[in-house]
């Protein structure tokens, strides 16, 4: 189907002639025109200082737009985080000071929900996260992967209907970023949620993904939006097929030519 074409019944997010310009003279971001469907697993990559943290913020209202609409569910966002939002970046976002599961739960308890219900969402969250072991323990006392399952964790206590992650993987190494990304497919079926990811992995982005969104230098627009074409049930073991090597090789070609433009905008390197 194309994505122009998804109707109001299907479509989870619409952005209308996006831009963001910081300081009325460094257009970062747009226009950009997209709409995604319920339930979609959708992919950002790009050069960087494209923008693509800067779109995910507008998705999340975390920022406004400098012109056009966003709509999630038919609603505008406008710089304020709509309910069924949920977000996870980069950083290790834990609470040291607070366990596995005061973590999990500290967003249920500043939404004001009864502690019964908090501890069967806390419970469910960290079983389904492969957390059990660990309810009780300190960020310190966990790996870097398992701190952020914790953050994911956190997010889908939220039960959101969008869950938008800002390349929560990149200080990871290569196995466990795969592992973790099996992960994040289980989470996805399971959820029904539609989930956007900002990355610089070519490969995660084409293992992951039902469509990869591939960006332009400064300011970033959609050069080409990229159908996979993988079943529903895929797992890291998709890498190995033959189509899989086709896929990122045509990203690779687009974000060559888009990251040699960048890097010749910003002029020679100072010595």
């Amino acid at each position: 189907m194309d994505p122009d074409t998804a109707n109001s019944a299907e479509c989870s997010v619409s952005l209308s002639q996006v831009t963001r310009v910081y300081g009325g003279t460094v257009h970062a971001l747009g226009p950009i025109d997209l709409k995604l469907r319920k339930n979609e697993f959708f992919c950002v990559v790009g050069p960087s200082g494209c923008g693509k943290s800067t779109l995910l913020d507008l998705l999340a209202g975390l920022n406004k737009p400098t012109s056009g609409e966003i709509l999630f569910e038919g609603k505008p966002v406008n710089g304020e985080v709509p309910d069924g939002v949920g977000v996870v970046f980069q950083e290790d976002a834990t609470f040291p000071w607070l366990s596995v599961e005061s973590n999990i739960g500290f967003g249920l308890r500043r939404r004001g929900m009864s502690p019964d219900e908090i501890a069967q969402r806390v419970d469910r969250a960290v079983k389904f996260m492969g957390l059990g072991a660990f309810a009780k323990a300190y960020p310190s006392q966990l790996s870097g992967g398992m701190r952020q399952r914790v953050c994911i964790a956190r997010t889908l206590v939220m039960e959101p209907r969008l869950i938008l992650l800002d390349e929560p993987f990149g200080a990871l190494d290569q196995q466990t970023r795969l592992l973790m990304g099996d992960e994040l497919l289980r989470l996805w079926r399971e959820t029904g949620a539609t989930v956007v990811l900002i990355t610089h992995s070519i490969d995660e982005a084409t293992m992951l993904a039902d469509r990869v969104g591939v960006m332009s230098s400064r300011p970033g627009q959609f050069i080409e939006i990229i159908e996979t074409g993988w079943p529903q049930s895929r797992d890291s073991r998709i890498a190995s097929q033959e189509d899989f090597g086709r896929v990122t090789t045509h990203i690779w070609e687009l974000l060559r030519t888009e990251s040699i433009k960048a890097m010749a905008s910003q002029g020679p390197m100072n010595k």
